[in-house]
């Protein structure tokens, strides 16, 4: 049995459902499918208890494809974007810079939101969409293609018939290795930790991230929890470290959290279970083969510094919508990839470049090395047209 349709989309996590979102609102009949059942609660085994940040551009994207209703309610914005310097002898703040919205924008820098309730927000609308099909439990195993369409094997022993095939389905993507596209990739030695958190003083509508070293200690707004002002926490450390901190009974993890936090917000409150996450920086060597169209992590993958990771996905899904969109008799052929892949490699390759060096920066141990990086924070703050520039290129606007 072979169904066709315009666009497959292998891969159901937030770029996947967000792509499925936004073809089937321009009008595209849409297949999205997705190895495993989606977890959508936030304290069920499995959820993601990471959160995203999604900048302006991006919420440009999901108000065109009718998702940023439903979001809205849950947004926390992010106001001020504070850089902590606590590379000295003693972990405490010696270097402290906030970047200010207001500086360049009438809007804040973005809006957070847990990953779990995008996951569960997106499929919700997706279910209003008559044109779009969601299948969770079906993975993609096989990719033929020809000159006209694609065909993709299916878990379930089915085929798929697309004009095109949109590989949202991670850095190990089956559709990416399928078409022979190979990956370059670069290894830290460090996971995150990701978890939430309760803490007595408000954050504002802050986010603050506190580097010393193995990396960044960032502490993103979420709405108040149980009636007390509530952070998403992504800590990264050398491996080692990680799983040791992930192990800690509960009261010795909470005095952990004091320490590296440096006691901004007031004692932290575990408020979530920990999540442990590799981090890795790819890229693949090429962001298109016939018919087919390379997104997100399975295009790119970078270390969560910068809320640079599903926005970076979300400027692959407007580059190709626009261009899907400009000529629809033309989706999926050899013009529109190549439009594309003009478009994106070159963003793609120098964001990942310089998250790779904001990343290395933070994980220094040497005290000269930690020294530096804060005379570097003082200098980029001190010229305004330079961290004006800088804040720009962050959310990806000119």
């Amino acid at each position: 049995m072979t169904d066709s349709c315009d666009i497959v989309i292998s891969g159901g996590g937030l770029a996947g459902l967000t792509a499925a979102a936004a073809f089937g609102a321009a009008g595209f009949s849409v297949v999205c499918l997705d190895p495993a059942p989606p977890v959508t609660e936030r304290d069920a085994e499995g959820s993601d208890l990471r959160s995203t940040a999604l900048l302006q551009p991006a919420r440009t994207l999901l108000e065109s494809c009718g998702l940023w209703d439903r979001l809205a309610p849950h947004a926390a914005a992010l106001e001020v974007m504070r850089i902590v310097d606590a590379g000295g002898t003693e972990p405490t703040p010696r270097v402290v810079r906030e970047f200010r919205a207001a500086e360049i924008s009438e809007q804040p820098f973005g809006w957070n939101f847990p990953n779990w309730l995008l996951r569960r927000e997106g499929l919700a609308h997706l279910a209003t969409l008559p044109n779009v099909e969601f299948r969770p439990g079906t993975a993609t195993n096989s990719l033929f293609t020809r000159t006209g369409e694609a065909r993709v094997g299916l878990s379930d022993g089915t085929r798929l018939r697309a004009r095109l095939v949109i590989a949202c389905d991670g850095r190990n993507s089956p559709m990416r290795e399928a078409a022979g596209i190979g990956v370059r990739t670069l290894r830290y030695g460090q996971k995150a930790l990701a978890f939430a958190v309760t803490h007595p003083v408000p954050h504002n509508n802050v986010s603050t991230e506190i580097h010393r070293s193995g990396g960044p200690f960032t502490l993103v707004p979420l709405p108040d929890y149980e009636g007390k002002p509530s952070s998403a926490i992504v800590w990264m450390e050398r491996g080692p470290r990680a799983r040791q901190l992930a192990a800690l009974p509960v009261p010795a993890f909470e005095a952990a959290l004091a320490e590296r936090s440096c006691a901004l917000f007031g004692p932290l409150t575990l408020a979530s279970r920990r999540s442990l996450w590799p981090i890795i920086a790819q890229e693949a060597e090429a962001v298109t083969g016939e018919r087919l169209v390379l997104m997100a992590e399975a295009a790119h993958v970078v270390p969560p510094i910068g809320a640079q990771g599903l926005n970076m996905s979300l400027a692959d899904l407007g580059c190709l919508l626009d261009l899907a969109t400009a000529r629809p008799d033309g989706l999926g052929d050899q013009p529109m990839l190549d439009a594309y892949a003009r478009a994106r490699q070159r963003d793609i390759h120098l964001r990942v470049q310089g998250i790779d060096l904001l990343n290395r920066a933070s994980m220094a141990e040497a005290q000269p090395l930690r020294d530096a990086r804060a005379a570097g924070l003082n200098a980029l703050y001190a010229l305004p047209p330079v961290r004006h520039t800088l804040m720009r290129m962050g959310l990806g606007v000119s």
